[in-house]
């Protein structure tokens, strides 16, 4: 018997089975993207696989593989087009792709669908997605589908950022490879940190508004938009409890589940 949380480790019959037996689908949804000079470019996919796995374990679900490409970056919550690397969707695609997953998911009879997102400007193009595949599926009340979207950073209790920011909270959008993503990443994958390439050299300071097609003044050179000083894997697992317990308590409330 096959006991992988993972979807693309089964054979169709196993998926189908599970898929029968009522287990909730997990995606999570990443980027690959500059992430400074201390982390690699699959922090974004990394975090939420891992909790996602996480979180599977626990309930009985299935995770579908991570979709590795994001919206496109922005200058003030991820860096842009400024740094190597980073390959971007545009936001139509996104969305799209995102509505094709949640449907064929659908057709093969996954009724509870949970999109775990960890990169920022995944937000609305993930909720449109969402959108787009309810316009397909249709959107009747006596349907026993049920979508849930989380961003795992909103599951970080006000009470752990105290405590991972004594000084200070600076805010999710400019935690871009800061404190949260390489604490996390050095609790999760410290072959992927090097402390020691951190530059050091935010944080940004934005204007309060956008000009295109050039970047704002005000990002650092490295693409980190606040400060890495500080991160300890001791801080990452206290925010990867968080988040894991979180979501887990959310999708147990959503779905009915024991």
């Amino acid at each position: 018997m096959n006991d992988s949380v993972f979807l693309s480790e089964l054979s169709w019959p196993e998926f189908a089975t599970r898929i029968k037996a009522g287990q909730p689908v997990m995606l999570p949804l990443g980027a690959t993207e500059q992430h400074g000079h201390h982390m690699a470019m699959n922090v974004d996919v990394v975090l939420p696989t891992a909790i996602c796995e996480r979180v599977a374990q626990r309930i009985g679900a299935l995770v579908a593989p991570t979709l590795p490409f994001g919206n496109r970056s922005q200058p003030r919550t991820g860096g842009g087009r400024s740094f190597s690397g980073t390959l971007n969707l545009t936001a139509a695609t996104h969305a799209a792709v995102v509505r094709d997953i949640v449907c064929e998911l659908y057709r093969h009879g996954a009724r509870r669908i949970v999109l775990v997102n960890g990169h920022y400007e995944n937000i609305w193009s993930s909720v449109e997605g969402i959108e787009l595949a309810l316009d397909t599926l249709g959107r009747d009340p006596n349907d026993t589908l049920a979508i849930l979207r989380i961003d795992h950073w909103d599951m970080v209790r006000p009470e752990t950022i105290a405590r991972v920011f004594p000084d200070g909270y600076p805010g999710i959008e400019l935690e871009h490879a800061s404190v949260i993503e390489t604490s996390m990443m050095m609790a999760l994958r410290p072959d992927l940190v090097d402390l020691s390439a951190a530059a050091n050299d935010g944080p940004a300071r934005f204007k309060p508004y956008d000009r295109y097609p050039a970047p704002p003044q005000g990002l650092p050179p490295s693409g980190v938009l606040s400060l890495t000083e500080g991160s300890t894997a001791e801080k990452g697992q206290w925010l990867l409890d968080d988040v894991v317990r979180g979501i887990e308590q959310a999708i147990r409330e959503e779905f009915g589940l024991e």
